[in-house]
């Protein structure tokens, strides 16, 4: 097996890897993986990036007999480092760009990298690592227009033309944050905040140089996440991408497009989404992201959503897409309202958006619904029409909600998707023991198991099941409790944080993987 190669693939290269693999592909093939964010794999620069713990993993999945790897929105993270608020629905994450991939490239020599801070291994503390590893980046780009490779010199300039229609406005917008000390947008003087071409321009002008730099980092990640997504697609593993439906307010998207959401004549949001009162919460949730004006974005052909899961689908094979039930009705509430209580159900574009992305890609949409929640029979129908997945979560259907649709014995089609649980779940090993005894002794008598690897147990469930995917986070590899949880939802502080140490991914685990895979017609 080819380990940890650094090459660099042309755009094109890749595109043909990514068709030859799809068409070699049998429709019927039944595929396992795992889920785990580029920010927790193993790195001493204080947060995972896109170097060696990396192709560590990749080489892991390989060995293990798993096909597919599914990641968090890859994007910049926002308010709380969550990566489900991120100033921009098109640009990466320019905190997972490895630094010895950078000074591979001959942008950082050893003295840039001999003096790196003490990190905790298992957890990401954002804010030095931010800083840390900004620093690294402006190192970077400070040497990268007087670099001797004039191919990547040249690849630059061809990325910033392809990449123009988000590269331009999230650039200008970044320096623009910059130049206010990190503001929303919002609080900008009257002409930047709503500009005109020529407002745009004269900041462009002004602040020339911190633009280049956001189109710079961009680039890097472009190269190191093209390079890791052929080294997947060498060993068979195909990557689900992750795009949350709604935007941050503080975004360039809704910076630079104000006409598609609903906006007061300041910027404001009229509406802003959420979900009503449910079992898990009587207040419901309110989120606060600005609701999309629909008929305005049906009126331009919905063409920045069709750029969006268009840019998306470049980056990875398929694309989950949260809040799915969101296309068909939304919770819109009010501006201004403390809880959602007080929103209503408000028809979403349904059939009409899908269509339209279809279309213009010219092809079948390679998208995962995340359909958890109250359905209701409309999001299924749109879900069954375009033949999207759905998402089955093991722990929904053996814990308090006793949802019988989550079992496997349940599932009525293939065309799904087996979680053992989510990135907001607790790791199947911590919801375990946080059960009462009479769930525990369900799931017991259900596995004809022990309960002494419950990890493992929802593993082989979700591997035997009908559904043609079946996903596990890795903490559930690994067998992890739930101080290991990436997100806790409703609990602002300490999400997002979890990290592994390489010794972790041992050989016997893979091992184990490779011939569950197998027994159960995965690998």
């Amino acid at each position: 097996m080819q380990k940890n190669e650094e090459k660099l693939s042309s755009p094109m290269a890749v595109e043909v890897e990514k068709d030859l693999l799809t068409e070699n592909i049998d429709p019927d093939r039944r595929l396992s993986g795992i889920l785990v964010h580029p920010t927790s794999f193993p790195s001493p620069y204080g947060i995972g990036d896109l170097g060696k713990g990396a192709y560590d993993f990749i080489d892991f999945l390989a060995d293990a007999g798993q096909h597919l790897w599914q990641v968090l929105p890859l994007g910049p993270t926002g308010f709380g480092d969550s990566p489900y608020q991120g100033p921009s629905a098109f640009a990466g994450q320019p905190l997972i760009i490895s630094p010895e991939k950078l000074a591979g490239k001959g942008l950082l020599n050893e003295q840039d990298l001999a003096d790196i801070p003490s990190f905790d291994p298992r957890k990401i503390d954002y804010g030095p690592a931010i800083l840390y590893k900004n620093q690294l980046l402006k190192k970077a780009f400070s040497s990268f227009f007087h670099t001797p490779d004039k191919t990547m010199l040249e690849g630059f300039e061809k990325f910033c033309v392809k990449e123009a229609y988000w590269l331009e406005d999230y650039s200008l917008f970044m320096a623009v944050k910059d130049a206010h000390n990190g503001q929303c947008w919002l609080d900008w003087e009257p002409e930047i905040r709503c500009p005109s071409a020529k407002v745009k321009e004269a900041w462009r002008k002004r602040l020339s140089e911190e633009i280049e730099y956001y189109k710079f980092v961009q680039y890097m990640f472009h190269l190191q996440w093209e390079e890791l997504t052929a080294y997947a697609h060498e060993h068979d593993v195909e990557i689900i991408g992750d795009a949350p439906i709604f935007m941050s307010l503080d975004s360039c998207d809704v910076w630079a497009n104000s006409k598609y959401f609903q906006l007061d004549t300041k910027g404001f949001p009229t509406h802003v989404a959420g979900v009503p009162p449910d079992y898990f919460s009587a207040t419901g949730q309110l989120w606060g992201n600005p609701l999309y004006d629909w008929d305005a974005m049906k009126k331009d052909k919905y063409s920045w959503w069709i750029s969006r899961i268009r840019r998306q689908l470049e980056l990875v094979d398929y694309l989950r897409i949260d809040h799915f039930r969101g296309f068909e009705s939304y919770w819109a509430v009010p501006a201004g309202e403390e809880t959602a209580i007080n929103g209503q159900w408000v028809k979403g574009p349904g059939d009409d958006l899908f269509e339209a992305i279809r279309q213009a890609l010219g092809k079948e949409l390679p998208i995962f619904a995340e359909d958890l929640g109250v359905i209701t029979p409309e999001v299924e129908e749109l879900r069954d029409r375009f033949e999207f997945p759905g998402m089955m979560v093991l722990q929904f259907g053996f814990g308090d909600m006793n949802d019988r649709k989550y079992i496997p014995h349940f599932y009525k089609t293939t065309n799904c998707i087996c979680y053992t649980g989510t990135h907001d779940n607790d790791t199947t090993l911590g919801w375990y023991q946080s059960q009462p005894e009479v769930v525990k002794d369900r799931i017991r008598r259900y596995g004809n198991t022990d309960g002494g690897h419950i990890s493992r147990d929802f593993i082989r469930f979700a591997m035997g099941s009908i559904a043609k995917y079946a996903i596990f986070p890795l903490q559930d590899v690994l067998m992890l409790g739930s101080e290991d949880r990436m997100n806790t939802p409703g609990v602002a502080a300490a999400n997002w944080a979890f990290r592994y140490t390489s010794d972790m991914l041992d050989p016997d685990t893979a091992e184990w993987l490779a011939k569950t895979s197998e027994l159960f017609g995965r690998s």
